[in-house]
């Protein structure tokens, strides 16, 4: 929960700002899905949202920074569904089934949102010109996949292994599932993620 005062001393936004803020978010999802990066403009958002572009300017500095919040909202939200699948889990073998698992579970039902980060991380850039994010961003991501895999080691249920190769190839062929979903909406996502974790669990063990 966002703090009421922020360390500036600032105040928090409020009730009314961060609803204000969700919605332009969620329409901004529906567009950069619906119409791709370079026709999602501010005016397509507001008028998606039901509001003025002016409206989008009061909380947003410009297309970048909405575009990094949708980011950061997709991801949190990724994230929060997958504690809750983890939480209790008492191995490392169940954690990297579940993690595998619970991602495409939710993803499975964000499909616009999936195609929305798609279209941002291959079109955003920043102000010099390079792409916003990619392998240089996902230094976070690699080291809680690190976590479940030296976890498995020290537990001794995975054998010894670089642990960074292994968070590497973890997230690549989990972004590449749903790549060729995207593509391929009508392929068996779920039966891909079994397979998937299933060829991880071999890998390691």
């Amino acid at each position: 929960m966002r703090p009421e005062i922020k360390p500036s001393g600032q105040k928090g936004r409020s009730f009314i700002e961060e609803a204000r803020r969700a919605q332009i978010i969620a329409a901004a999802i529906e567009v950069i899905a619906d119409l791709g990066f370079a026709r999602a403009s501010l005016a397509r958002i507001a008028e998606r949202a039901g509001i003025s572009k002016g409206v989008i300017s009061y909380h947003f500095t410009g297309k970048n920074e909405l575009m990094e919040e949708v980011v950061n909202q997709v991801y949190t939200s990724i994230a929060d569904h997958v504690i809750v699948r983890m939480d209790g889990v008492g191995t490392a073998t169940g954690l990297l089934r579940t993690h595998i698992l619970s991602v495409t579970e939710h993803m499975r039902g964000n499909r616009t949102q999936l195609k929305a980060l798609g279209e941002i991380f291959s079109n955003l850039r920043t102000d010099d010109g390079q792409p916003r994010y990619g392998i240089h961003t996902n230094e976070e991501l690699y080291r809680s996949l690190e976590a479940i895999y030296r976890l498995g080691q020290e537990s001794g249920e995975f054998r010894r292994f670089d642990v960074r190769v292994m968070a590497i190839t973890h997230s690549s062929a989990i972004d590449n599932m749903f790549a060729y979903w995207i593509v391929h909406p009508d392929h068996d996502l779920d039966a891909h993620a079994r397979e998937l974790a299933d060829l991880f669990e071999r890998a390691v063990s």
